[in-house]
């Protein structure tokens, strides 16, 4: 695997390839989620590209910058071993040489949901990703399903900027109890991890209800973020969406929809989502 930290370094090393490239773009701390998408990304093109890039512009004031796990060498060896061509592993000062003036602004749809707890995120998201597709130039870029809005988002810069880019969303790697795997999972006491598989059950119950013909949308909403916070969760929200645009559904028979939550456990703040099927069914 070559490893490469200068952006003309990676240019040249991709132009000896000159081959279909798949690219997953990652801020480290890598888990077998990672892992998986890199793996799928083999499917995809003949040359893996895999960055790690702890992007500041992402990170809010009250967000966890500072304290994100930096695992570079762990993260060497993972990607090593799961068969990615090159890593790019550009330090601060490479992919922001000057203050980064120009950004890629989210429309104003997207301030809902995370868009709504986390502002300037999705800016500082698209502005990076925008930036790691212009320098590596892929054919098809992998993203996990559970970032979903952060998935929809890159979808609608991709096509809205006329990116020659295909964008596959990989499903979501869970462990064994339902949990979805996650970098912030790390930031859980022993106490808190056991309580964690308690946001995925939640969205099966709902999912289980809307594909059985529950129509009380708010109602379930608010059961589920009410039974998070009776057991210590502090919940931002629990949403049902439609898959298409991530906006309320307009009545009970607009689908498919997916339902999405985003609560902190302690000091992590986790999210998940599960799509729902349009006639039944997950």
């Amino acid at each position: 695997m070559q490893i490469h930290s200068s952006i003309p370094e990676l240019r040249s090393a991709l132009q000896q390839q000159r081959r279909r490239i798949a690219f997953v773009p990652t801020m480290g701390n890598l888990h077998a989620g990672h892992i998986a998408l890199m793996q799928e990304a083999r499917a995809h093109g003949d040359t893996v590209v895999a960055s790690v890039f702890v992007n500041r512009l992402q990170f809010g004031p009250n967000d966890d910058f500072d304290r994100y796990p930096r695992t570079f060498e762990a993260d060497c060896e993972k990607l090593l071993n799961a068969g990615v061509d090159l890593l790019f592993a550009p330090g601060e000062n490479e992919l922001y040489p000057e203050p980064q003036e120009y950004h890629v602004e989210p429309p104003a749809s997207q301030n809902q949901l995370d868009g709504t707890f986390r502002p300037g995120h999705f800016r500082g998201v698209a502005t990076v990703v925008l930036k790691l597709f212009n320098i590596v130039q892929p054919q098809v870029a992998l993203f996990g399903k559970k970032d979903y809005q952060q998935l929809m988002v890159l979808r609608n810069m991709t096509r809205q900027l006329a990116l020659p880019i295909e964008i596959v969303g990989s499903e979501t790697v869970r462990a064994a109890d339902g949990l979805a795997l996650s970098s912030r999972n790390g930031y859980l006491s022993p106490g808190e991890r056991a309580e964690a598989p308690r946001l995925h059950r939640l969205l099966q119950r709902i999912a289980t209800a809307v594909a059985t013909g529950d129509t009380d949308f708010a109602g379930l909403e608010a059961d589920a973020a009410a039974e998070l916070d009776r057991n210590g969760w502090r919940t931002d929200y629990v949403a049902l969406r439609r898959q298409a645009d991530l906006q309320p559904p307009r009545g009970a028979d607009d689908r498919p929809l997916v339902v999405l939550a985003a609560s902190r456990l302690g000091n992590a703040r986790l999210i998940d989502n599960i799509e729902i099927a349009a006639c039944g069914g997950r």
